[in-house]
């Protein structure tokens, strides 16, 4: 036998009710933890009808599944993660298992394809394919090494249990982020931004790797076992990260180039991960959180970037038509002044305890367009009431104040031909954002 899954009985129910309620081919994700010992799955949920589909309902769309797992992975905290992909169908198991391994291995290309750190040698890579026969109910688990192009299906245990992160560990810390990109002189349009912004952030990324992490204030060896929650209870614990100046991976990297202008994000950010299973090490709690610092941040620019996108798409296919109707925007010209990036807002997963998913609010959205999300992506119906705003303010775009700690925002400085960045800027933004992190942290 192979790997183990301990899977939430909520899940059997929710399983159980698409089998009663599908026509054809269902499709979702099983979304939860992995760890060396066994994996945890907490939560599933289907994937969305694609309206404007022509396939019939027995066929996959491939594509439409993979972007729902991209999405919904922005949407997890650290620690939780899509474990793999469910199908339910009438056919037996053999029929379906090569669709199920085509699903795993593109679902987790396309997740790992917006990771901005380099995996550990003891990550787990195998990943889960469930198949149930709508007609029998049977449930047959396989699982696949996406390490492995050639990897085959191997058995798996699946189990289910009551209560399965009713006694987990939260790790929580808050952040300020004040990070500068600079931009090639040859940016002409936003699709070039992207790989631009990527590389910043893996630069910053690294730093966040090296930083010094102290959980309830003191720097904790990597063996340490943590001490979880009583049953049906979650421990919480309070971290600080510390920013280094990783001089040595700067000095390596740094050379003088022509610069047209350049990207700025700042402002205070909310991180937290959570750890199942029984005596957690402070090395993985570790890593787990400074993967959800990276996470939450490069979502952010992402999003951003993808509306500006969009914005622009819009108003070309208006000037294409030679139909131009004045509309409010969320966003003016591009490149020349700050946008503001979404906060993000915490959640309760279904019937899975303390554990918490988030999604991510622009400012001028309202609540309810969270919930609309939450349902669609996750399956999880919640009133505007069960959702934790406290943690971020809403962003807004203020004259710089040094005495207080705004919101995530991102500002575009207007290219400015002949200027240049070099050694010198790149030390200096990096010192900055350690001496703000440590200062803010310090007050804690």
């Amino acid at each position: 036998m192979g790997r183990g899954y301990i899977v939430e009985d909520a899940v059997e129910g929710y399983l159980s009710n698409l089998c009663g309620q599908q026509a054809g081919t269902t499709t979702g994700l099983l979304i939860g933890q992995s760890s060396s010992q066994r994996d945890f799955v907490i939560m599933a949920t289907c994937t969305p009808q694609r309206h404007d589909s022509s396939a019939s309902g027995n066929s996959l769309d491939k594509e439409w599944i993979t972007e729902h797992a991209r999405q919904v992975s922005r949407m997890l905290p650290g620690g939780i993660s899509v474990l793999g992909v469910f199908v339910i169908t009438d056919n037996d198991t053999k029929d379906i298992l090569t669709t199920l391994r085509q699903l795993v291995f593109a679902v987790e290309n396309l997740i790992s394809s917006e990771h901005l750190w380099t995996p550990e040698e003891d990550d787990i890579t195998d990943c889960v394919g469930l198949h149930v026969n709508a007609k029998t109910r049977k449930t047959t688990c396989r699982t696949f090494d996406t390490k492995d192009p050639k990897s085959m299906a191997k058995p798996a245990d699946w189990k289910y249990q009551s209560g399965v992160c009713s006694s987990c560990i939260m790790l929580s810390c808050c952040l300020n982020i004040d990070m500068l990109v600079p931009l090639p002189d040859n940016i002409t349009v936003k699709e070039n931004m992207d790989p631009c912004l990527k590389e910043g952030l893996k630069s910053w990324a690294h730093q966040i790797k090296n930083g010094v992490c102290l959980i309830g204030g003191k720097k904790m060896p990597e063996e340490t076992e943590l001490t979880t929650g009583q049953k049906r209870s979650m421990r919480q614990y309070n971290a600080q990260l510390l920013i280094t100046s990783a001089c040595g991976y700067q000095r390596s990297t740094d050379v003088v180039q022509r610069c047209g202008g350049s990207v700025s994000v700042s402002g205070a950010i909310h991180s937290r991960t959570y750890l199942l299973g029984s005596k957690p090490k402070a090395k993985l709690a570790e890593t787990l959180l400074k993967r959800d610092i990276v996470s939450t941040v490069a979502t952010r620019v992402q999003m951003l970037l993808e509306e500006l996108l969009t914005s622009e798409e819009d108003r070309r296919d208006e000037h294409q038509t030679e139909v131009y109707v004045p509309q409010p925007s969320r966003y003016s010209a591009f490149p020349s002044e700050p946008f503001c990036l979404p906060r993000r807002v915490f959640c309760p997963a279904k019937a899975t305890g303390p554990v918490c998913v988030c999604d991510y609010q622009f400012s001028d959205e309202g609540l309810a367009e969270v919930s609309d999300r939450l349902k669609e992506m996750l399956s999880i119906d919640a009133a505007e009431e069960d959702l934790d705003t406290r943690q971020e303010l809403t962003a807004l775009i203020t004259e710089r104040d040094d005495t207080a700690a705004p919101e995530p925002t991102a500002k575009v400085l207007k290219p400015q031909r002949n200027s240049y960045a070099g050694a010198a800027v790149a030390t200096a933004a990096a010192l900055l954002a350690a001496a703000v992190s440590m200062l803010y942290l310090n007050d804690f």
